[in-house]
């Protein structure tokens, strides 16, 4: 059986924000599936995915703080500016990050780690609201 389904999450502000149960809720259909793979892709370039510790928020921060220093904006080499100084250290973030994760679903649960979240990596100062694209495969 396949799914496949549009997610929006609202705007969110810049940082690494936890939004596994977000995402849970707009597809309840997970719950049918005894086992399969959760797809999920996020439709920009200035965001992206990745999974991360899901307890202790100063994680997330600390994420935030490297990647903010290994991706610095302002840089003079940087030619693409037209929407701030934070645009192209977003797309490079997004990249360096990834557009898409693969979970498995197990008795219709995503089987993540005890402390594993999904986080929606928000590189931009004003990102607005994200649309994501969930497809489910499985039985």
């Amino acid at each position: 059986m396949w799914i496949q389904k549009e997610i929006i999450i609202p705007q969110k502000p810049r940082g690494f924000n936890l939004i596994t149960t977000e995402v849970l809720r707009q597809v309840p259909e997970i719950k049918n599936f005894k086992r399969g793979i959760f797809h999920l892709f996020i439709q920009h370039t200035s965001a992206s995915l990745t999974i991360n510790e899901n307890a202790d928020p100063s994680v997330r921060k600390d994420m935030e703080s490297f990647f903010n220093q290994t991706v610095p904006e302002n840089s003079s080499y940087f030619m693409h500016n037209t929407e701030g100084s934070d645009d192209m250290p977003a797309h490079l973030k997004s990249s360096l990050l990834g557009a898409s994760l693969s979970i498995p679903i197990t008795d219709g649960m995503l089987n993540l780690g005890t402390w594993q979240g999904i986080y929606l990596c928000e590189h931009r100062n004003y990102g607005g609201t994200r649309t994501m694209v969930a497809t489910i495969m499985g039985e």
